[in-house]
């Protein structure tokens, strides 16, 4: 078990790999009564064309089978349900299906070790019938169709569907009701038998535990399981143009929203690591877009802006950056933004300031069970590893970089999306 030093957090992460290829990462607190554990597989719902272990050609799973397939985990063949048996020790316990990733996950403070093993018990132990597919078929079309009626989902599907021309992420999480429809049992075990894989999972485990005890709970249970080859995953080639450059949608809403997608090179900026490369694009719109810029003291002045959401998200090739805001007067709002753009510029007394804040905000964050197991959990999507010098990274930027990458971003390769309230019939 390898030891990681959390620089400036007085953390550790104690890291272990078994055969199997599994990585398994501890995180254990002294001060602390509670705990935090996820059991994640890296594949998500934009995998959908792959060759199957084995198989010579590729094929084309239903969208949204990588979250059909983590609501049928919780049902079991003894009948057994993960949620009655983690809560009758008032344990929580939840589950989530990412564009690239599911995670499996409990949490409390109490019956650590019998949890964990009926944790990595009801994962490995996947049961599907075409009779229990079918039952759950209805149950996520609901759910599909509720996620449709509301606005805030509609703007960000609609926002994705605007800025990227081929890639999967146009579609969201969840798939739609007639992709669903056409999911089989089959679908599924072929799904979980290529891509919940050891050597496609990692186990986070951070808070109040014993190491020793959960690792021994980790090799009782895990070190049966073999590995597997992994499947060939067709690659998405996205073209760098925008999709949609310019949109209005009618929506049942009665305050005016805007969505603004920048899709961004990786390959222009391929000088730069990709976790210094985030690092920095995320700094440049705290900067520029955080609560404390002079763009949103101008907007609140205009009274052009009553919410305000950003985020990067990476897919192969790119780096895309999603604005979404509610508003009175949406083109002052998207010309005040376009202006921004056009006009960037940051002084050194912002940059510093802003590393400070982040340097103080790793500090404050390792001191919650919650946040320290988040931030591990998605670099380890994002990285596949657990970054021992966050604090000197940041430290270590400068505003030189910063323009550099500025200078080389197409701020025109921009998606403008206003979503207005429907007209009186």
């Amino acid at each position: 078990m390898k030891e990681i030093k959390l620089k400036g957090l007085d953390l550790s992460v104690y890291v272990e790999t078994l055969d199997n290829g599994l990585d398994v990462l501890y995180v254990p607190f002294v001060n602390k009564k509670n705990y935090f554990v996820s059991y994640a597989t890296r594949y998500g719902s934009e995998t959908t064309t792959f060759t199957p272990v084995g198989a010579k050609n590729n094929i084309k799973v239903p969208d949204g089978i990588a979250h059909f397939l983590e609501h049928k985990m919780f049902e079991q063949e003894d009948g057994t349900d993960p949620f009655s048996y983690f809560s009758t020790s008032g344990t929580g316990a939840n589950a989530s299906t990412s564009f690239d990733n599911t995670q499996y996950i409990f949490y409390g403070t109490k019956n650590f070790e019998d949890n964990l093993r009926f944790l990595l018990r009801y994962v490995n132990e996947p049961y599907y019938t075409d009779e229990n597919v079918e039952k759950e078929k209805g149950i996520i079309a609901e759910e599909i169709k509720m996620y449709e009626d509301m606005p805030d989902w509609q703007c960000e599907t609609k926002l994705r569907e605007a800025i990227y021309k081929v890639h999967p992420r146009r579609v969201d999480i969840g798939g739609t009701v007639p992709e669903i429809m056409k999911i089989t049992k089959e679908d599924l075990y072929t799904c979980y038998n290529n891509f919940y894989s050891p050597n496609n999972m990692f186990l986070l485990m951070v808070g109040n535990f014993d190491r020793f005890e959960a690792s021994k709970i980790v090799h009782e249970m895990l070190d049966k399981i073999t590995n597997k080859e992994k499947p060939e995953i067709k690659k998405i080639v996205e073209p760098k143009e925008i999709n949609i450059k310019n949109q209005t949608i009618n929506l049942p809403i009665k305050v005016p929203k805007i969505g603004m997608g920048l899709k961004v090179s990786a390959e222009e900026l391929s000088d730069y690591d990709d976790l210094i490369l985030d690092l920095y694009l995320e700094m440049l719109v705290a900067i520029c877009f955080g609560p404390s810029s002079e763009f949103r003291e101008r907007a609140h002045n205009k009274k052009i802006i009553n919410n305000f959401y950003t985020d990067w998200e990476s897919i192969s090739g790119y780096k895309t950056l999603l604005i979404l805001s509610s508003t009175n007067d949406p083109d002052d709002l998207i010309n005040e933004i376009k202006q921004e753009f056009k006009n960037i510029s940051i002084n050194e007394d912002a940059f510093t300031r802003m590393k400070k804040v982040w340097i103080a905000n790793e500090v404050k964050m390792a001191d919650y069970v919650d946040s320290v197991e988040d931030n591990i959990y998605d670099d380890m999507i994002r990285y596949n590893k657990v970054i021992p010098n966050k604090v000197d990274l940041i430290r270590n930027l400068t505003l030189k970089d910063l323009n550099n990458i500025i200078s080389k971003i197409d701020f025109d390769n921009l998606a403008v999306i206003k979503f207005i309230g429907k007209e009186k019939d």
